[in-house]
């Protein structure tokens, strides 16, 4: 099977390739900016016709796309998030390879959702932010393609390689901060976020199954059961062997999906700052209702959080 992966050196990508080329039926082409890339192409600026011409001389079976952007003002994420994807669409369109489509799509489309719910496929999106937008329009556009594709909506990925600027990546670097410093206490705050955390390895089994597979539309890939960063940090302590005290700061109008500043009348005691309240748009509370990933796709998910959280904190102690 000839698989054409977009984005494959980003977090996800990464972890998508390696799980594609572990399977010796797969012949993987990726494409990319990056100079690593087997063929470079920028999908935000490069034209469909361009990309057609390539299908047609590649002729993948499988097209998955983990490209796209995270951070940025609304403009460079419709760029890289929408304008990108309908490209790719257009030119799958206008390609005679017929290849299946793959869309990484992800929990922020559905925005935020009621305290102890699980957020099923035919929820109504409702994006708190552009990220969040951006990626419910590129959704819209595959899933209203024509093409043969699926959107598998990732809800809070972890594991190795978790980006410094995730809550649980800020977690880690505050406490290693800590740690160098022989605090004894760790101040923190906005742990009362909860999110589903599914592993970075499992999300790659997802993509690999649904590449495999002939389901279509939408499909929630999570663990489907909510934890909360306070939680997470107790266990990110344990593996770490962080034997101080993990104080949480009282600041219930600041509560947010990542750790914040103190009030301006507070010491400024504790590691790390996060930017504004929930910066990923996603409220207080996300969990996946991921019946539809074990039905139509076969998966489950097999990595439980304290592994995650062991192998985020291992690349962290490596800077200490």
């Amino acid at each position: 099977m000839r698989v054409l992966l977009l984005g494959a050196n980003g977090y996800l990508g990464r972890y998508v390739a390696d799980r594609l080329l572990a399977d010796p039926a797969v012949h993987l082409t990726a494409l990319g900016r990056g100079d690593d890339a087997d063929v470079r192409f920028d999908l935000a600026s490069g034209s469909p016709g361009a990309l057609t011409r390539f299908l047609d001389a590649v002729h993948p079976g499988v097209v998955i796309n983990c490209a796209g952007a995270t951070r940025g003002g609304a403009r460079d994420l419709t760029r890289h998030n929408t304008v990108a994807v309908a490209s790719v669409c257009e030119a799958l369109r206008r390609s005679t390879c017929n290849a299946r489509m793959v869309q990484l799509g992800c929990a922020a489309e559905y925005g935020p959702s009621q305290p102890g719910s699980s957020t099923a496929e035919d929820a109504v999106p409702r994006p708190g932010g552009p990220y969040g937008v951006s990626k419910l329009a590129a959704s819209e556009l595959v899933l209203n393609s024509g093409l043969d594709a699926i959107v598998l909506r990732v809800f809070s990925p972890v594991g190795p390689g978790t980006p410094a600027g995730s809550p649980l990546g800020r977690l880690a670097e505050a406490m290693r901060r800590a740690m160098q410093a022989g605090d004894k206490e760790l101040k923190l705050s906005g742990l009362g976020v909860q999110r589903d955390f599914v592993d970075v390895r499992d999300v790659a089994r997802a993509v690999h199954a649904a590449s495999l597979s002939a389901a279509q539309g939408i499909v929630n890939i999570g663990t489907g059961h909510a934890v909360k960063l306070r939680d997470a940090a107790a266990v990110l302590a344990r593996v770490a062997g962080f034997g101080g005290t993990l104080h949480e700061l009282d600041a219930p109008q600041h509560r947010h999906s990542g750790l914040v500043a103190p009030r301006p009348s507070e010491p400024v005691m504790d590691h790390l700052a996060a930017p504004s309240p929930y910066p990923d748009g996603c409220g207080g509370w996300q969990q996946a209702d991921v019946r539809t990933a074990r039905d139509r796709l076969g998966w489950r998910p097999r990595i439980n959080l304290e592994e995650s959280l062991a192998d985020i904190w291992m690349e962290a102690a490596c800077r200490i």
